[in-house]
């Protein structure tokens, strides 16, 4: 279930800043890569912020 929530979260904070780019301030990419970068950190290093906060709220 912690998976398939955090792929939601990316994919949405991955969109919704991509519209806000687009129609409000480019500047709203820094969200995107900032997004992706965790993503990647987490493949290498299987340590994944938002699982924790997950865990923390009691989500298995």
């Amino acid at each position: 279930m912690k998976e398939r929530i955090v792929r939601a979260v990316a994919g949405s904070l991955v969109l919704t800043s991509l519209l806000l780019s687009v129609y409000i301030s480019r500047q709203w990419l820094w969200l995107t890569a900032f997004v992706g970068f965790n993503l990647l950190q987490s493949a290498i290093t299987r340590f994944c912020p938002l699982e924790k906060i997950l865990e923390r709220l009691g989500v298995d």
